[in-house]
């Protein structure tokens, strides 16, 4: 795998890389979206970390050159900006992820694993260690065992491996697999995620409860 870094700061450069080296990703790093494009021209790149706020070509600009250069590249959009304009702005041009400032470098890591490992997910089938998800059927296998799930609990399921090791909130998990997010449903989350653990058998300590945001998944190993 190998990443792109583009943002002004120098420091919040540096944190991420540190992080990177952890995990043995190797990167590159541009100091504003005309050095980002012209590494792109050159490169072939992952997922690409893209500060908006930037002099010289900011990120949106940056994006949409980079998009016509190569448009299969993830891109996760970095800001000090939460306005939810931004988040549609990005979103419409393409990026795949959006984090706001400041940001936990450990969460980042994680998010571009995640994004990176979509593509290499079988348009049918989903596998993390021994749970197998086959989309197609909407069959669950563990440890090569067919688990019958119902459509909702499916559906979580799926929610939580295509989103390893990322936090998700109630309201997040809610609007993914209702569509919308309603304030009773939240109060009974809680009794499906204690369904789909019962069903994990063995691997139930998977889902992670993440305290004051919502759960996670976690594989260990």
């Amino acid at each position: 795998m190998k990443v792109l870094i583009v943002d002004d700061e120098e420091l919040i450069r540096n944190v991420i890389k540190e992080y990177l080296k952890i995990d043995n990703i190797d990167y590159d790093e541009a100091s504003d979206g005309n050095n980002a494009i012209k590494l792109v021209e050159n490169n072939n790149y992952d997922c690409i970390i893209m500060d908006i706020m930037m002099p010289n070509l900011d990120g949106f600009e940056a994006v949409k050159e980079i998009k016509k250069i190569n448009n299969n590249t993830k891109i996760i959009m970095l800001s000090a900006r939460s306005e939810e304009f931004d988040k549609l702005s990005g979103f419409d041009l393409g990026i795949d992820d959006y984090v706001t400032k400041p940001f936990s470098p450990k969460e980042l890591i994680a998010r571009i694993k995640a994004v990176c490992k979509r593509d290499k997910i079988n348009n049918a089938y989903i596998e993390v260690g021994n749970i197998k998800l086959n989309t197609l059927s909407r069959t669950v296998s563990i440890d090569n065992k067919n688990i019958e799930f119902t459509n909702t609990q499916f559906e979580l399921l799926k929610l939580f491996l295509e989103n390893i090791d990322i936090a998700l909130t109630r309201d997040k998990i809610i609007e993914s697999i209702w569509g919308y997010t309603y304030e009773a449903m939240d109060r009974t989350i809680d009794a499906h995620i204690k369904l789909v653990r019962n069903k994990l058998g063995k691997y139930k300590d998977c889902i992670k409860t993440v305290r004051g945001v919502g759960y996670k998944f976690e594989i260990k190993g």
